[in-house]
């Protein structure tokens, strides 16, 4: 059996406008997630974790 590997490619929130000037891209992988500054995309991105990612959220939505 081959292990599936996927990859949504980079995205913003759906609640990101054209108004909102401070964003950043998720790419979600089967291993990782990458996060960048969507003004900055040149500057590289930060990678996690999936549970790392979980983590963060979960927090965010506690707070």
């Amino acid at each position: 059996m081959v292990a599936q590997v996927w990859d949504t490619g980079w995205f913003k929130s759906s609640r990101s406008t054209a108004a909102t000037e401070n964003c950043v891209e998720v790419r979600l992988t089967t291993t990782t997630v990458g996060i960048r500054d969507t003004k900055n995309r040149a500057a590289g991105a930060l990678s996690v974790r999936p549970a790392t990612w979980s983590a963060l959220l979960a927090d965010l939505k506690n707070a």
